[in-house]
């Protein structure tokens, strides 16, 4: 078996949560020791790098590449004008974002967390889901959620939303049971679990509670 995988970037599927179309690179090619995904933009002017800093617990420090197109950074309130060919590296703690210059820009992005062994959880997947959490459609999230996380029980991540998504729609023992999936895939999801919101609904149920005590 060839210890290699070649793709165009167009082979690679498409996803959609809402924002501009991006392509999950590392979920493609299977890559666990570093994030990298695509995005693609509509038309000029579109935010094609969502504005964030990655400040939280667990940030990723992050390159990006322009590989068709142009683009225009904003770099803790700092414009750069990035056209293709240009590479752009921001620590942690700065706020980015990016606007096309012209349809179809694509900006690929890789990142990692300082110091830290990458390990990958799958939120490329759940991204399209996102939206159904956000406007409140709890059951139709957690349906969905399932079924992505069924197919792909490598990433705890769409676990532990999916376990998220069950709670909050009322439906205990399938949160308990994703939830342990999660756990299984890594213990952090324990401890995220113990200081989540969204399982307020099922506190106090005795499954639940041992899960997470461990």
């Amino acid at each position: 078996m060839a210890g290699y995988t070649i793709a165009h970037l167009d082979e690679i599927e498409q996803l959609d949560d809402g924002r501009e179309p991006y392509r999950a690179v590392r979920h493609h090619f299977g890559i666990t020791s570093f994030a990298i995904n695509a995005w693609t933009a509509r038309e000029a002017g579109d935010r094609i790098i969502n504005e964030h800093d990655e400040d939280e617990a667990g940030g990723h420090e992050e390159l990006y590449l322009v590989t068709e197109g142009r683009a225009t950074f904003e770099l803790d309130g700092e414009r750069r004008d990035a056209p293709a060919g240009t590479f752009v590296f921001v620590e942690r703690g700065v706020k980015r974002t990016a606007f096309a210059g012209q349809p179809g820009t694509t900006v690929v992005a890789i990142g990692g967390e300082p110091g830290v062994v990458y390990e990958p959880v799958g939120w490329e997947l759940w991204a399209p889901i996102t939206p159904l959490y956000r406007a409140g459609e709890y059951a139709e999230a957690a349906d969905r959620g399932r079924a992505v996380s069924d197919a792909n029980p490598e990433y705890g991540g769409l676990a532990y939303n999916t376990a998220c998504c069950a709670s909050l729609a009322g439906r205990p023992a399938e949160a308990v049971e994703y939830l342990r999936r999660a756990v299984e895939r890594s213990e952090r999801f324990r401890d995220y679990a113990k200081g989540d919101t969204d399982f307020d609904p099922i506190r106090g149920e005795p499954d639940f509670e041992q899960l997470i005590s461990g």
